[in-house]
């Protein structure tokens, strides 16, 4: 536990000294963020907020996790788990890069779309294939995954094994969908960092249990980051994480979830993630085939605020709402009665 909160350490102090290079560099590439003209009132005033800056926690991490495989003697004999631990990182950056390339073509190229649907896809599927077929074929993962609430590390646990391709299609839709749902949470300032703290930190001690270290360094590294983040993004947001940090964030904790076999975990842990992404899926069901909304407007924390709530005031909810559904998933390591 002492290299994780190490890791954790260095990546926060590492995304603090990068926030005064990284946020003017920004604003004066007039890498400023857009407005939906049909959003709430209020968050007119964020229009030109320097975004993409997921790019330091993105490095933070990279920096820290080379620091301490360079620092840390005996490396894979001390930790264990560093080929998963590679993974995770690599699919982080491979996101993060996915994302980079769809804000720098928003921003620079002036393509409000960014890059084409079908290229945002395609990247990470493939990522997304490499990260099964390596955990299958490479580190021995199988193809099974763990039902919540039945004794994770408990004789008489229980598990389904998938076979390959139902767990090759599964990888596919929990790292596309947790780092589209990631992306659709970052809408207020603070909300989806936030998050991602309690969730990465809940992921790493579930990777601690299961004896993946590297993982878990690596997890604690990216809250460090998000918590470092969190200086400069918390209300009023000096700068935005951009897709940069939204598809990070979501793909690092998808790879966690498929190496660690806890998949359905992350639907319990992520459950804030999950629900921001139904009632955006719900009310485009409902508009078309009914011409009715069923929320002022989704995502559902704009909702909220259309409800009249304060930004900050629908921010803390949903991370008291986080943690309660962390707390709900280490209580699903368990067997229940």
């Amino acid at each position: 536990m002492s290299f994780v909160l190490l890791s954790a350490s260095v990546a926060l102090v590492i995304t603090l000294v990068l926030g005064p290079v990284v946020i003017p560099l920004l604003r004066w590439l007039k890498f400023g963020q857009h407005v939906r003209s049909d959003g709430p009132s209020r968050h007119i005033q964020k229009a030109g907020t320097p975004t993409m800056g997921g790019i330091m926690f993105l490095l933070a991490v990279a920096i820290t996790s080379g620091l301490m495989y360079s620092l840390l003697p005996g490396r894979d004999i001390v930790i264990p788990g560093i080929k998963e631990g590679l993974i995770v990182l690599l699919v982080f950056l491979g996101y993060g890069f996915i994302g980079f390339l769809d804000d720098f073509i928003k921003i620079s190229l002036k393509r409000p779309l960014g890059l084409r649907a079908r290229e945002k896809i395609l990247g990470q599927v493939l990522i997304a294939v490499g990260v099964a077929v390596m955990a299958v074929f490479i580190l021995g993962r199988g193809t099974d995954i763990v039902i919540p609430f039945t004794g994770f590390f408990q004789p008489g646990g229980i598990t389904i094994d998938l076979g390959w391709w139902f767990f090759l299609a599964l990888t596919i839709f929990v790292m596309l969908g947790t780092a589209n749902a990631v992306n659709l949470t970052d809408g207020l300032d603070g909300l989806a960092a936030g998050l991602t703290v309690i969730a990465a930190a809940v992921f790493a001690v579930i990777a601690l249990i299961m004896d993946k270290g590297w993982v878990a360094l690596i997890l604690g590294a990216v809250a460090g980051g998000c918590l470092g983040f969190l200086y400069y993004n918390r209300f009023p947001a000096k700068v935005f994480m951009g897709d940069t940090g939204s598809l990070a964030l979501g793909g690092v904790l998808a790879a966690a979830a498929v190496i660690s076999r806890s998949e359905l975990f992350l639907l319990i842990i992520g459950g804030v993630f999950v629900v921001e992404t139904v009632s955006v899926i719900l009310q485009v069901i409902s508009y078309q085939l009914w011409r009715r909304r069923i929320f002022r407007m989704s995502p559902l924390h704009h909702h909220f605020e259309l409800l009249g709530w304060s930004e900050v005031k629908v921010v803390t909810a949903f991370w008291a709402a986080g943690i309660l559904l962390a707390v709900i998933g280490m209580a699903g390591l368990y067997r229940l009665g």
